[in-house]
């Protein structure tokens, strides 16, 4: 045998024995076997160049250098999960899905909920093209390096009935034994251990060099698949033909006939998930069928096909040592709690959120109490109680503070609302440097190089101070500040510069308007098209703009009424940012649908339920996710949710076909 063939020969048995190890835990040869394979491979592909491939088993061993993560967009967005924390929380939801479907049989699957590190992985023709962190859910870092050294991934898929191309989600983690090892060689070096298996497989994405990632034991969960075409009808199907193709999907994901069947799901795993070999801190509930899934859809940040649902978080008690208060980019106060530092749920806690003054006060929480700590949604750390019995004889009751803590403003508490704020918005240095460091965030302008320790160094240098002056920042500026190198002079310039190309709906949730988010800034940029046009709308106007209710329309109004930021908005114009929405139009749209509302429903033959959607849009009219009295058309496809069809009928509303809609357009 020729060396080429001997080559492709050792591959294809490594890739075999790499599966029955890593995935199926069930290896056929020793490891010194293996080992000596993988050797042979290594010598013969360093004698023949030629025939170098990415997805060979010797890549799994690492060595590629990534300085800079190329960040990409993701082609199917990543939602995050609503949660749940009770029974009735999950009927309350079922009941929404009923209202939308109708009364048609549901099932659903139900996954334990691992925690780790969110990746997407990208397969064309059987093979891994490329691998994306979740980011902000529509664009990621590509480590794909990294998660090649990861065992359990696939480099190749088995059999030949997978998509031609799909992405598959899943969760990087470290399993609990491994994390350990980490943490005695550690240990035993005299270094600090990790904190926890989450932080630490989310960290090893992002280490630089790939030969360090595969030497930690890091293991891949896969759970959800998403492209065109994909040869099942439902979730557990998903799955099941996911684990013939290769894939490490976890074995313990059950198909309930209906509610109760999932409740005996959680409340098993709450009682047995010390005994699983990961993290997890709860259950993922999903509407199995997938055209029931496309028929509910999405909120604009999650599914409404699917839920989490929380097991009960650990509680800790520890003592509140002191309160201190922070300042937002907003003049919002926050009251933190100081603990006497203790562990909780893998993690060392030394603070945690008051949330505001009322909340000191339903609490009556004193310095020295006994308190009662746990991880809301496993996450932020929270007082839930105060233990009584354990306060101290003299101990004072909490006195709010009534000047801002940073610039000695005299606080206000607007109406209605639960929080203090400090009004001293340009010269309160919390609020100065929280409003560039938002400015400069991934989900705003993304400016590399600069984090957020450098905008406090910049604003206290006496650099910067509004997110305007970073556009007239120097290398020589820069150079003579604490730790600043010529290359991170360098970077910080460029990146700064490469921002000017950030799209105009994302330069306006920049702009860091209150109650101006993300999704409130895109509808705000799709309507008006321009910063001009968006300044000089008044309030009725601005509230007549889908989904912008009084208090945004009159926080909008008073931005741009403020003579500071109209400086600020010239200078960044001057600057060359975009402040005009770059759409990409389609030559055959037309204004034919401006004023409708379309729902589109069902399974269609000649298009995609995207395509109709992106044809209405393209030509003037508006997607509806549901029937009501401002429906003008139903778009009714085959097996269509039978809610839907009685809604529209009881209302009058107009029902189509997709031809029908064709010629609607034509």
């Amino acid at each position: 045998m020729d060396d080429q063939n001997t080559i492709i020969k050792l591959r294809e048995e490594l890739h075999f024995h790499n599966h029955n190890y890593y995935v199926l835990d069930a290896p056929l040869i020793s490891d010194y076997e293996f080992d000596m394979k993988l050797k042979a491979l290594q010598d013969l592909e360093n004698a023949h160049p030629e025939w170098y491939d990415s997805n060979s088993p010797t890549q799994r061993v690492g060595g590629a250098i990534t300085k800079n993560f190329e960040t990409k967009a993701h082609e199917y967005r990543m939602y995050s999960l609503d949660n749940s924390y009770s029974k009735e929380d999950l009927i309350d939801w079922e009941n929404r899905i009923k209202k939308t479907l109708g009364d048609v049989p549901l099932r659903y699957t139900c996954e334990l909920k691992y925690d780790g590190a969110s990746i997407s992985i990208t397969y064309e023709n059987g093979q891994l093209k490329r691998a994306l962190t979740r980011g902000d859910g529509f664009q990621g870092d590509d480590v794909t390096n990294n998660i090649k050294t990861i065992k359990s991934i696939p480099l190749f898929l088995k059999g030949n009935d997978f998509p031609e191309k799909f992405d598959i989600r899943g969760e990087i983690v470290l399993p609990f034994a491994g994390f350990e090892k980490m943490n005695q060689d550690l240990i035993s070096l005299g270094e600090t251990p990790y904190s926890n298996p989450r932080n630490t497989a989310s960290g090893s994405l992002k280490l630089q060099d790939s030969a360090e990632v595969a030497k930690r034991p890091l293991d891949c969960l896969l759970y959800f698949m998403i492209g065109p075409n994909l040869p099942f009808q439902s979730q557990f199907e998903g799955l099941r033909a996911a684990r013939k193709w290769g894939f490490k999907v976890p074995q313990e994901s059950k198909l309930a006939q209906n509610l109760d069947e999932v409740f005996e799901f959680i409340a098993f795993w709450d009682q047995n998930r010390s005994n699983l070999p990961y993290e997890t801190d709860g259950v993922v509930i999903k509407v199995d069928n997938l055209q029931f899934q496309d028929e509910l859809g999405y909120t604009a940040k999650s599914p409404r096909w699917a839920m989490a649902y929380k097991f009960k978080s650990e509680q800790v008690a520890t003592v509140l040592e002191s309160i201190s208060y922070q300042v937002g980019r907003t003049g919002s106060i926050t009251p933190v709690a100081n603990l006497k530092a203790v562990q909780l749920a893998g993690t060392i806690v030394k603070r945690a959120s008051l949330h505001n003054a009322d909340q000191i006060e339903k609490l009556d929480i004193r310095i020295g109490d006994t308190v009662f700590v746990e991880k809301g949604g496993e996450i932020i750390p929270k007082i839930i109680a105060v233990d009584l019995t354990q306060r101290p004889l003299h101990a004072e009751p909490t006195i709010y503070i009534d000047k801002c803590p940073e610039c000695e403003a005299n606080l206000v508490r607007n109406a209605g609302e639960a929080n203090h704020y400090c009004p001293n918005f340009y010269g309160c240095p919390p609020q100065i440097i929280g409003r560039i460091q938002h400015f400069i965030s991934r989900k705003a302008m993304d400016i590399e190089g600069l984090g957020g320790e450098t905008v406090a160094l910049l604003y206290q240098n006496d650099l910067v101070h509004n997110y305007a002056d970073l556009y007239d920042l120097s290398v020589a500026d820069i150079l003579p500040l604490e730790r600043m190198a010529q290359k991170s002079a360098d970077n910080l310039v460029n990146g700064v510069e490469k921002s000017k190309n950030i799209p105009f709906e994302r330069v306006l949730y920049a702009l860091g308007i209150r109650f101006v988010g993300e999704t409130v800034a895109k509808k705000l940029a799709k309507h008006y098209k321009t910063i001009d046009a968006l300044r000089t709308a008044n309030l009725l106007e601005l509230m007549l703009v889908d989904e912008i209710g009084e208090r945004i329309a009159q926080s909008v109004m008073d931005f741009f009424q403020n003579e500071q930021n109209s400086i600020i908005i010239q200078r960044l114009k001057g600057y060359g940012l975009q402040f005009e929405l770059l759409e990409n139009t389609n030559p055959d749209a037309t204004n034919l649908l401006v004023g409708k509302t379309f729902v589109v429903s069902g399974v269609f033959e000649k298009f995609s339920r995207d395509e109709l959607k992106k044809a209405i849009e393209d030509n003037g009219g508006k997607v509806g996710s549901s029937i009501s009295a401002k429906t003008d058309y139903l778009i009714a496809g085959a097996n269509m949710g039978p809610a839907k069809l009685d809604k529209a009928v009881k209302l009058n509303i107009s029902i189509i076909s997709e031809d029908d809609f064709m010629k609607l357009i034509a």
